[in-house]
């Protein structure tokens, strides 16, 4: 993983150590009402309680946004004009962490990137999961780490998918208070 790209200059291990270090920056502001350290665009979702009161155990989070993309170095291809993809990369990651890493950490690793493409009308089916909040905090950690790759916070390819978890967050977030009461 600290071998292969994931982006120019940026390796899938570094990728997954700043994923996890915004987790632990965005945590520590909702917990102690700390200043944020690194670039955020908040979305109001992120202060609902019932979100941070259902995320896996600590060690399994860290375990899941260190190591999500693992299979990255095994799947990459490089197209035509000389990007690089990942095909199928979170089933793959998925796979391999069964065999080396806790099954908790492999499960939320095969559903990495169904908040990033969830459509409206599978919204109440992702927030009955018992992982939904755990993967849509990963996956606004997930657009934050890589802001700087689509130009920063105001670029707006990172308003666009920005906007689309922000849309989704406010789904999801209302129906977990509502399973919650």
């Amino acid at each position: 993983m600290k071998d292969c790209e994931q982006t120019k200059g940026l390796s899938v291990l570094a990728h997954g150590q700043a994923v996890y270090d915004c987790f632990l920056d965005l945590q520590n502001h909702i917990k102690s009402d700390s200043r944020l350290r690194l670039e955020w665009r908040l979305a109001e979702w992120i202060y609902s309680p019932s979100l941070w009161g259902q995320l896996a155990p600590a060690e399994i989070m860290q375990e899941y946004m260190v190591y999500h993309d693992n299979s990255k170095p095994f799947c990459r291809v490089v197209d035509h004009e000389g990007r690089a993809h990942f095909p199928d990369h979170a089933k793959w990651s998925e796979l391999i962490w069964k065999q080396i890493g806790t099954e908790h950490a492999a499960r939320l690793m095969g559903m990495d990137m169904d908040v990033h493409l969830l459509k409206g009308e599978n919204v109440s089916e992702f927030a009955a999961r018992p992982e939904a909040a755990t993967l849509l905090i990963a996956g606004f950690c997930e657009v934050h780490a890589n802001a700087a790759m689509f130009g920063g916070t105001e670029s707006t390819s990172f308003k666009m998918k920005w906007k689309h978890l922000d849309r989704r967050g406010k789904q999801i977030c209302k129906l977990l208070a509502e399973a919650h009461r």
